[in-house]
């Protein structure tokens, strides 16, 4: 008896194998391989047979087996983007015999203590709304006022998941929320989640991997990768923070989480909830088109209103070297006295952005990527904020003598340094990745601003995600810059969720909080706009503009980026690829160019984007004629299909 067997390889078809069982599709199996033994899946039986090829024996069932509705997921997943089916099968099962090679061991969820929650109207109306339609297909976007109870909502709605012996899986934007949202998930049902992303360790992910595929986890949190484990009882998917971009994975196989959680909530024929303080723009369109069903809570916990706001324009507020106005100041200070925590807000790590020394003009650039190296002041060192290449800031000057840096632009440290001459005496700490690094570090942090021991946060866009800090009742924007770097449609989108998700992190259990945004465009009518909490209106907008210019959600996009060692190299792979792409009817090509950032980790990038109407499906098409290409071995081609951003 003949199986085709898919590996989690780089393939696009299967192996045929010998079977001494009957085995069904879906079924882990242990086949020879080269040299080696690998685990793959019994697969649909619709590729022809090899000749004149000695055919090998299937080694072993394992027992386990994947459904015919991941099956179709992985297909339809490969295919929309266009990317190998193999590799889809790597991030369901991992790549590795090993991974099944030890007996039954399940994750151990602890019990803990569990706290009671009072659900006010609009959160007990959203429940009802929610679970309006269960056991089929559909999309609900819980939205709500940063602070509203949302997460309770959608907690209660997995209860009835557990109790029906389902299960749900929650999907979060960020690897370091999960900590945050465990300790609020345990108050709640009295046992811990089960967590999955890429730093747990190997052994942990086998446990958690059976226990998924077996039913006996029943609730399950993760970042993107999460989304295709092998559940065995799939009965509720929930994206939370769905406007998230963290959720577009821009390495490896390159796809986008929230769109690919739709598409599998409507394989496995169940609902899905959609979470956010301000929808995407594609939710924001599919709500207005009614195809999403749509509840908004308005209300804050315990009726808290959202913060007030006040500009300072910057350009009559002049601060000479400084970055935080005597105005800023003065109104921290009053915070201070009363023991509420402050937040200083910017989104740049590190110390200054720009090196340039004041003698002879040279600029601190990457030898791999064309950005410039920011200077980190924890480790005394110019960094890339790419390709993390690094190096120290002594360099002999052309005119004598080393060169003299002058540190242009903030960065947090700046701030940072500057914030405590102001305040001496207070606790002041930085929220951003370089300086929580571990987990000590980030759960040290949360104990300290819970228990109020920090007074002053300095914080990047991490900050703005999801974190609950009941004291904090002022933010101050160091720079609120609307303005964008030109190259991605998404700049406006962005920053009305950003600000929106900031200015929640405030006032959460003060009735008097306050947002203040320092900026040199006071006028800006974005700014304006979500001073006055119009959201939707901005979006409206945006839904016009990108309407007009023909850009999603009204058209759909597909980039190529096209990288060589050799620059002339990487624009004529380009032009040909372009060539054979036009033969497609019903399809644009515009490009190619240099890409914003033209050089990264020392290959030079150039792009064609492709547009097309948003009923047609083209990547098969495209899918052929790229296969078809002879494209030389100095290029490497990355797709990536609904691009993010143009970078």
């Amino acid at each position: 008896m003949k199986a085709q067997v898919l590996l989690p390889k780089i393939f696009n078809h299967t192996f045929t194998y010998n079977s001494k069982k009957e085995n069904k599709i879906g079924d882990l199996v242990i086949v020879p391989f080269g040299s080696n033994y690998e685990l793959g899946v019994i697969w649909k039986n619709k590729y022809s047979e090899p000749i004149n090829i000695k055919i090998k024996d299937i080694k072993e069932n394992t027992g386990y087996r994947i459904d015919s509705k991941l099956i179709d997921f992985i297909e339809w997943f490969s295919n929309y983007n266009m990317v190998p089916v193999g590799l889809v099968l790597k991030m369901v099962i991992g790549g590795s015999d090993k991974f099944l090679k030890f007996k039954d061991e399940f994750i151990e969820l602890k019990k803990t203590q569990k706290k009671k929650y009072k659900l006010n109207v609009e959160q007990s109306e959203a429940i009802k709304f929610l679970k309006k339609d269960k056991n089929k297909f559909d999309v609900s976007v819980l939205q709500g006022t940063t602070g509203s109870g949302k997460t309770l909502v959608y907690f209660e709605c997995i209860k009835k998941i557990i109790q029906n012996n389902d299960q749900a899986l929650v999907l979060l934007p960020e690897i370091f929320l999960t900590n945050e949202f465990k300790s609020r998930f345990e108050d709640f049902f009295g046992f811990e989640p089960a967590i999955w992303h890429s730093k747990i360790t190997p052994k942990k992910k086998r446990m958690i991997w059976k226990g998924v595929i077996k039913n006996k986890i029943k609730v399950l949190v993760g970042a993107r990768s999460s989304l295709l484990l092998p559940f065995k009882k799939l009965g509720l998917i929930i994206v939370d923070e769905e406007h998230d971009i963290s959720y577009k994975q821009d390495e490896g196989v390159i796809y986008n989480a929230r769109d690919m959680a739709i598409s599998r909530a409507n394989f496995e024929k169940i609902p899905i909830y959609l979470v956010t303080s301000v929808p995407s723009i594609e939710t924001y369109n599919n709500i207005r088109n009614n195809k999403y069903r749509h509840f908004k809570i308005y209300k804050r916990f315990n009726n808290y209103p959202l913060p007030d706001t006040k500009i300072i324009n910057l350009n009559i507020n002049k601060i000479k070297d400084k970055f935080v106005s005597k105005d800023t100041a003065e109104i921290v200070k009053t915070f201070l006295k009363k023991g509420d925590q402050v937040l200083f807000f910017l989104n740049r790590r590190g110390f200054a952005p720009y090196l340039i020394c004041k003698k002879c003009g040279h600029k601190e650039i990457c030898l791999n990527c064309s950005l410039y190296l920011t200077f980190h002041k924890l480790t005394g060192k110019a960094i890339c904020h790419h390709c993390s290449f690094e190096k120290e800031i002594k360099k002999k000057c052309q005119t004598e003598g080393q060169c003299e840096f002058i540190m242009y632009g903030p960065g947090v440290e700046k701030v940072f340094d500057e914030v405590k001459k102001i305040f001496p005496g207070k606790k002041i700490r930085i929220f951003s990745s370089d300086y929580l690094k571990t987990k000590e570090k980030t759960n040290n942090f949360f104990h300290e601003m819970k228990e109020n021991k920090i007074d002053i946060l300095i914080g990047t866009q991490m900050i703005s995600k999801g974190f609950n800090f009941p004291n904090l009742n002022c933010i101050v924007v160091i720079d609120a810059d609307f303005s964008g770097r030109g190259y991605d449609l998404r700049t406006t989108e962005k920053n009305i969720q950003l600000y929106h998700q900031l200015s929640g992190r405030a006032g959460r259990f003060s009735s008097k909080s306050l947002i203040i945004y320092q900026t040199l465009t006071p006028y800006n009518s974005t700014l304006n706009e979500l001073i006055k909490n119009k959201s939707e209106q901005l979006l409206l907008n945006e839904l016009v503009l990108r309407k007009k210019n023909k850009l999603p959600p009204f058209t759909r996009l597909i980039a190529l980026i096209i990288s060589s060692k050799d620059r002339s190299l990487s624009l004529q792979g380009a032009r040909e690829i372009k060539i054979k792409l036009n033969e497609i009817q019903d399809l644009e090509v515009l490009g190619p160019v240099d890409s914003p950032l033209f050089k990264i980790k020392k290959n030079f990038r150039s792009r064609l984007l492709i547009r097309f109407n948003n009923g047609n499906l083209m990547q098969k098409k495209i899918t052929k004629v790229l296969n078809r290409l002879k494209i030389s071995s100095k290029i490497k081609l990355t797709v990536d299909v609904d691009p993010i951003n143009f970078a």
